[in-house]
């Protein structure tokens, strides 16, 4: 099996071209191929897929193996793959999603080489039940919620999958790894969530970091980063149809939130290394 490892700012996947390779039991290959010791160690798995709606597909699953709706950040360094492996020579495409179909528009460099892309992230929803959040709320914007004795004014975002935003005076001593699987599993999410920490330094820049459901913290979320420009918009800190920068511990991300409510990301895309191994028995 032949595979690639690509990361968007830090968030890393194993990727796997499904036009030549065959991926049986997904969920358990990418257990197997997280792991950093026994495996490749990455936030998960991403199968690059022929689709009948779009130019292509893709499946993503989480490092414990759960199937994830979309990834922003693994949606760029699709387009990076696709063009530079010359499966497309066209710099605007289309890719499906278990979310949607997200539109991409890719950057050569001076070496024809993608170097950032920008993707049409659809639009946030707002309304609790469609998140989901367990509420009869109209919108979920900066409500009190306790989380292990602690109360967070908690804003709930879903750019294809389910966000919930802090924000912090800082954000750099937090312990995400003590209290990131309280707020996953908090009984407001029937199907966990992703959960963004975030610290405003003013209203074009914001510092985020994120714990990811079923794949704990990571260097940085794509559609986490579309969540918190949303959400810190809703709550005042920023203005609509202004390009947000996102300090992520993995890099920067540029977002746009626009006046349809849709979202818009930019971002580099990185190529890490391409390896072949035995199909593990799983």
């Amino acid at each position: 099996m032949t595979f690639s490892k690509m990361h968007g700012i830090g968030n890393d996947y194993i990727y796997i071209n499904c036009f030549k390779e065959t991926v049986t039991e997904p969920e358990k290959l990418s257990v197997f191929l997280s792991d950093v010791r026994f495996g490749v160690g990455s936030d998960g798995l991403v199968l690059i897929l022929p689709s009948e709606v779009a130019d292509f597909r893709m499946r993503i699953f989480n490092a414990d193996g759960s199937e994830a709706m979309m990834c922003g950040n693994a949606t760029r360094c699709i387009g990076k793959y696709v063009y530079d492996m010359g499966m497309t020579d066209k710099t605007e495409i289309s890719l499906e999603t278990n979310s949607g179909i997200k539109y991409l528009t890719l950057y050569p460099d001076a070496n024809n080489k993608i170097e950032s892309v920008k993707v049409d992230m659809g639009k946030a929803i707002l309304v609790p039940r469609e998140i989901p959040v367990n509420s009869d709320l109209e919108r979920f914007i900066a409500q009190p919620v306790t989380v292990d004795g602690k109360e967070y004014a908690m804003t709930c975002v879903s750019m294809g999958n389910p966000h919930a935003v802090v924000f912090l005076p800082e954000v750099d001593s937090l312990d995400l790894e003590k209290i990131g699987p309280s707020f996953e599993h908090h009984e407001l999410f029937p199907d966990r969530v992703n959960t963004e920490f975030v610290r405003v330094i003013d209203d074009h820049t914001l510092q985020m970091r994120v714990w990811e459901r079923g794949s704990g913290e990571t260097f940085a979320c794509g559609t986490g980063t579309c969540a918190t420009v949303v959400a810190a918009i809703l709550n005042g800190f920023c203005k609509k149809e202004e390009e947000i920068l996102v300090h992520l511990r993995g890099g920067d991300l540029r977002i746009i939130y626009h006046e349809d409510d849709t979202v818009t990301m930019i971002g580099p895309a990185t190529y890490v290394f391409e390896g072949k191994m035995e199909y593990p028995n799983l």
